[in-house]
């Protein structure tokens, strides 16, 4: 009897930056790996964050996932655990101890009451679920506690890289592990799914040990205040800037409540060292001198509830920034953020700051694989076939093409946006079809009501606002008064004295007109309206009517 056919679905973080995750699927049997989140793009408005459309996982009842794996613990990787955990509270959580300690955070900030089971491992264990045998190995980021993960299916290994760059000389933690990559090439790797975030970038992603030297230039310049902004989650930026802090006596304040409970955990199971006299409660801070203090802060992305955006608008409930602060944004633009990065560094040197960023500093690097990175991994674990994830669907097609020129068959790339279905069996991978899926939406606490009719609304009325009709008519249908009229976003009317005249006109015709519309005059009204306004402003409101009959 046949074996039945391994899929692999690729839920998130194929053909775009963020929300990965990933199913792999045997016999009605499941692994997941990963649950991360997205950065809404700009045009997203009033959206907190995304998530991976997993709900058809929660509509398969004959299926039984035996755990999700974490890889490490940056947001894009974990940030939708706790939605995960909501949809299936009895589904084990598998993550170094780091990563463990993370989501534990997360699932207390987020309210996640359930006994959630998590188990830590270490690389070079076995973990072995039925049909699955997973071999987490060492990879080294931008956060300790990284790991990729050797996948033994009935149909042969998988390997799953994580996010990953060759660091020879890491920051915190050994190398990376060249010689468990070289065993599962000898053993013969079916499929190489690996990070595709840097392919378009030519050589060798530097070292996170080769920004130390920007950062003792920027401390040894700066005259006031030194606010480093990175994420809550990078550990080794944090652990820099207070190895700087001490050699220059200086404070280091940790400003935000994630950051501050990430480096409380880092710092208790070791993972940072940051001495008690060098740590500085905030409230503290007015008692000393500005060149005396160095702070920790999130928001490098631009994000606007983060603490540098709200410094960066003047909205910070008990910090501003005051002229001589040196403001160093240690982080890239994540692809599709960089228009609100710019525009909080603008707003930064508006208030006077003096601001760093890597065009300027070397004050970031990647924790992500450049090309000769992914010819070594290709190099390492020969494989037979390669799907690229973990990037835009330019950087996928861009790793392909790495692939082929290494030695993988053209017909063995797979490129595969979310959604795509990989059977694997004996003969061979074969693409067939895509499970429909697309972003979900985190608005305050609405998970998933916000669909994309919503989403074009908003950006319609950011665009041009909206335009709100009320008038009375008798039992006839005629209009007995004059229309009211209300518009934000759209033209200030007491300045648009025609154009008001021209919708009053255009409301009581279309009215007098329309009498017997049988039910529809609203929709006529504001069709008409609609026509008008664009045949006037060249512009599109969204137009409303209330049409009372008195």
């Amino acid at each position: 009897m046949a074996k039945p056919k391994l899929r692999i679905i690729p839920i998130g973080g194929s053909g775009e930056i963020g929300k990965n995750m990933t199913l792999f699927e045997y016999d009605n049997r499941a692994i997941v790996i990963d649950a991360g989140i997205m950065f809404p793009a700009n045009d997203m408005h009033g959206v907190d964050y995304i998530i991976p459309d997993f709900q058809f996982l929660t509509q398969r009842k004959d299926l039984h996932i035996l755990g999700i794996f974490f890889t490490h613990g940056h947001e894009d990787h974990i940030g939708a655990v706790n939605h995960f955990v909501d949809a299936f509270p009895k589904v084990p959580i598998y993550a170094t101890r780091l990563t463990a300690g993370l989501i534990e955070i997360k699932l207390r900030n987020n309210s996640v009451h359930q006994d959630v089971d998590i188990k830590i491992f270490k690389p070079n264990d076995k973990i072995v679920l039925q049909p699955f045998t997973i071999e987490p190995f060492h990879v080294c980021h931008s956060i300790p506690d990284c790991v990729g993960f050797g996948i033994t299916t009935p149909h042969g290994l998988i390997v799953h890289t994580g996010d990953y760059k060759f660091d020879n000389t890491p920051v915190y933690g050994a190398p990376p592990d060249y010689a468990k990559l070289a065993e599962f090439g000898q053993r013969g790797v079916r499929l190489l799914m690996a990070d595709s975030t840097n392919a378009d970038r030519a050589g060798w992603t530097p070292s996170e040990s080769t920004i130390e030297p920007a950062f003792d230039r920027v401390f040894a310049n700066a005259k006031g205040r030194i606010l480093v902004a990175t994420f809550a989650s990078l550990i080794s930026r944090i652990q820099l800037t207070a190895k700087m802090a001490q050699k220059y006596n200086r404070r280091l304040v940790i400003s935000g409540h994630t950051m501050k409970e990430y480096v409380k955990l880092a710092r208790e199971i070791g993972y940072i060292d940051i001495p008690e006299d060098v740590l500085l409660d905030p409230a503290k801070m007015s008692s000393f001198e500005p060149h005396k203090l160095v702070l920790m802060v999130t928001g490098s992305q631009g994000e606007p509830s983060a603490v540098l955006s709200k410094l960066a608008t003047g909205k910070h409930r008990s910090m501003e920034v005051q002229r001589g602060d040196t403001i160093v944004l240690s982080s890239h633009p994540i692809p599709g953020n960089e228009e609100m990065v710019y525009r909080t560094i603008n707003k930064l040197f508006e208030r006077g700051a003096n601001v760093i960023y890597d065009s300027l500093e070397r004050v970031h690097v990647s924790g992500h694989a450049c090309q000769e990175e992914m010819r070594l991994m290709i190099g390492l674990t020969r494989p037979e076939y390669i799907m690229p994830v973990h990037g835009e669907l330019r950087h996928l097609i861009q790793h392909g093409k790495l692939a082929m020129e290494s030695g993988v068959q053209p017909t063995n790339v797979i490129i595969g946006e979310n959604g795509t279905v990989l059977e694997v069996d004996k003969y061979g991978i074969q693409k067939t079809e895509r499970i429909p899926g697309g972003y979900i939406f985190v608005d305050g606490s609405s998970v998933g009501d916000i669909g994309k009719i919503v989403i074009r609304d908003r950006e319609i009325l950011a665009r041009d606002g909206f335009l709100l009709v009320a008038v009375n008519v008798n039992r006839q249908g005629q209009p007995v008064s004059e229309p009211e009229i209300v518009s934000r976003g759209f033209v200030y009317l007491r300045d648009s004295d025609d154009l008001l005249t021209t919708i009053k006109n255009t409301v009581i015709e279309t009215l007098r007109s329309n009498r017997n519309a049988n039910g529809k005059r609203r929709e006529i009204l504001e069709d008409s309206l609609s026509r008008v306004l664009y045949n006037e402003t060249k512009r599109r409101p969204m137009v409303f009517s209330i049409i009372n009959e008195i």
